[in-house]
């Protein structure tokens, strides 16, 4: 399944130059961002690290300014200062877009600053409220709740995100696979039941490997690409991909609000962009055996694993989950994922404590939660730490000690092949 996904042919989205038939994954994730290399005399991409530009003429620069200020475009001259954009992190910003099937993609500082801005482009057009399913992200779920910026969130199923519209609703938001339990939502209904207002579907977890949004009607795709577009567990940021309409919107706030990507952060994450499709592949078919034998073991309760498949696992364990983070020694208890080292976390204590416990618990996340970020080690070595964690008990007098303890497990669910 996953070699097929990785072959997905790009076939309307446009390229610079002229090839002879449209370049699959796999080539575009290596080539995206450098088609102009070669005739610059260049193999791997440059990094500019400047602040600020040279520029002799003040009344062109004023002008371009003013064309920036009103529509958010900025032509093709040169740079004019690092908040206003970059070269190399415009490169990241092309190649994702490439990657997701979009028009554009703006980069930012984080996640969360990609996420905010978002939400000021639609709070400036007068729509402050926001309909959303649970779970998302902790941070996005209370960045939501609390209304910091003004905004008002109504959660939902997805069955009625229709009905919870209202004409001031500016963005329908959903992650799928979710942030933690991997629950996935129809793309293509949500974005049906959300009619003329934009969807956002945070792709993170399935990155364009396994599932391109905008092509089920999504208009906006969200990514911390601290994690799998990244890749290596250095570097933090955020990108939106979407129209062009919208990218334009999203850079004059990027510039208001001073959430930029820093120049190397664009260029590891647009080398990171090179190995994605064999990272998340490989990475993936760990995790599909992983979640298998987890699902076959009486110490485990449920299995999490998406239908789409990918490197992330959640699993609900008969015994103390803190035990289980804590007994790991090749797999880093940590949060964060997306890496090609494995992390184990207990979200209701970490990723996830910012959400009420209340609304975790009817989201799904359980207190015996542990969400569990595959990287690329040998599946033999990850179980055998995994299996040495978990420990040998399971009776329940010794789960005595566990909030919601049950006196026998739950079937465990089989994950998809």
């Amino acid at each position: 399944m996953f070699s097929m996904l990785c072959m997905d042919i790009y076939e309307d989205v446009p390229h610079p130059g002229t090839h002879p038939r449209p370049r699959a994954l796999a080539t575009e994730a290596v080539h995206a961002g450098r088609d102009d290399l070669a005739a610059l005399g260049l193999h791997a991409p440059p990094i500019d690290l400047s602040t600020t530009y040279p520029s002799a003429d003040s009344r062109a620069e004023a002008a371009r300014i003013d064309t920036f200020a009103a529509d958010g475009v900025l032509d093709d001259g040169p740079p004019v200062y690092g908040r206003l954009g970059n070269p190399t992190v415009a490169r990241f910003e092309t190649a994702l877009a490439r990657l997701e099937g979009a028009e554009s993609a703006v980069a930012f500082a984080s996640g969360m600053a990609a996420l905010t801005a978002v939400l000021l482009v639609r709070l400036g057009a007068g729509l402050r409220h926001v309909v959303a399913v649970r779970p998302l992200y902790g941070c996005s779920d209370h960045l939501l709740t609390a209304g910091a910026l003004g905004s008002e969130v109504t959660w939902v199923d997805p069955a009625g995100i229709a009905d919870a519209i209202r004409a001031d609703t500016g963005l329908v938001m959903v992650e799928s696979p979710a942030n933690p339990t991997l629950a996935e939502v129809d793309l293509r209904a949500v974005a049906h039941a959300s009619g003329s207002v934009p969807l956002l579907a945070d792709n993170t977890f399935a990155t364009p490997v396994l599932q391109r949004p905008v092509e089920s009607g999504a208009r906006l795709v969200l990514h911390s690409a601290t994690k799998y577009l990244g890749g290596h567990g250095d570097v933090l940021g955020g990108v939106v991909a979407c129209d062009e309409e919208f990218a334009r919107e999203l850079r004059k706030v990027r510039f208001a609000t001073g959430g930029v990507l820093h120049p190397l952060a664009g260029y590891l994450l647009l080398r990171g962009l090179s190995t994605l499709p064999v990272r998340v592949r490989a990475a993936s078919a760990t995790a599909a055996e992983i979640a298998r034998r987890l699902a076959a073991d009486p110490r485990v309760t449920r299995v999490h694993y998406p239908r789409i498949g990918g490197a992330m696992v959640a699993f609900e364990v008969a015994g103390d989950p803190h035990a289980v983070t804590a007994g790991v020694g090749l797999i880093t208890p940590a949060v964060s994922l997306g890496s090609v080292d494995s992390l184990i976390q207990h979200p209701a204590s970490i990723s996830h404590r910012i959400v009420a416990a209340d609304d975790r618990r009817a989201a799904g996340v359980s207190d015996r939660l542990l969400r569990l970020s595959v990287g690329l080690e040998d599946v033999e070595d990850l179980w055998a730490d995994l299996d040495q964690a978990l420990g040998r008990e399971t009776a329940p007098e010794l789960l005595s000690g566990v909030s919601g303890a049950r006196p026998a497990p739950e079937p465990a669910a089989t994950p998809p092949a």
